[in-house]
């Protein structure tokens, strides 16, 4: 694959010329200076870092690869403290998706569309348990994942804190007792919506630090909605709501 890099010096080289790397995979069992470097560089440029066996690595690619193979993301991320000042320096509403663990790339893919088109400014995904930025999920947002900013932070939990303390509610879809029907919440203010994994949803504790928690009104009690098509109501609703 032409985003595969691999070997000691290409991926110090790439981590520390700032290009976008998605994640780092490293050979269990390595120890001493390689692994220090790789372990410090990947933390402090928050990019996820995974530990294999060698064969995974073997698989991946037929060159020597050091112990150390990484993909580089096609696009590139930004970082959530100086996305959301600029949002508010521009004058706009900030208006932010928060994905808690959607690891699907074509669920990806659709959630960065719809948050291009029906107006919010940036998504932001976890640093580990993410679907990848890849051409599969380029394709999916029809190239909508080249528009949008995508931020990637360390901690949902912390981010939700910071978010609440820039003066951003932060709204969870959820099933909860605390649950609003969609159009009871108010999307007039700054708001950070917040959604789950396809399978599991939303973390507890997640649901339970949201300034409010939504559901989408159904016609019938078939399983839930999909994460990307759900997505989409509740960005219609905030821009009908920001737009009447």
């Amino acid at each position: 694959m032409s985003n595969l890099i691999y070997g000691h010096h290409p991926i110090v080289e790439a981590i520390e010329a700032g290009r976008p790397v998605e994640k780092v995979f490293f050979q269990q069992g390595l120890r001493g200076e390689l692994e220090k470097e790789i372990r410090h560089l990947t933390k402090e440029n928050g990019i996820p870092l995974q530990v294999v066996p060698k064969e995974k690595l073997n698989k991946m690619v037929r060159g020597n690869h050091q112990g150390v193979v990484a993909y580089l993301s096609i696009i590139q991320y930004l970082n959530i403290e100086d996305v959301v000042p600029f949002i508010f320096e521009q004058g706009q509403l900030p208006l932010l998706v928060l994905l808690g663990g959607v690891t699907d790339v074509r669920n990806f893919g659709a959630i960065c569309r719809s948050a291009e088109c029906l107006g919010a400014q940036a998504v932001i995904v976890p640093q580990s348990g993410a679907a990848p930025a890849n051409e599969e999920a380029m394709k999916a947002s029809a190239g909508a994942l080249s528009r949008i900013k995508l931020c990637r932070v360390r901690s949902m939990f912390s981010t939700v804190e910071w978010l609440q303390m820039a003066g951003i509610q932060v709204v969870a879809t959820a099933l909860s007792d605390r649950a609003l029907p969609l159009h009871a919440i108010d999307f007039k203010v700054p708001t950070a919506l917040l959604l789950g994994s396809e399978g599991e949803g939303l973390h507890p504790k997640l649901i339970k630090m949201s300034d409010a928690v939504t559901m989408i009104p159904q016609a019938t009690d078939f399983d839930s909605l999909n994460v990307s098509v759900a997505t989409g109501i509740v960005l219609y609703e905030a821009m009908r709501q920001r737009t009447v």
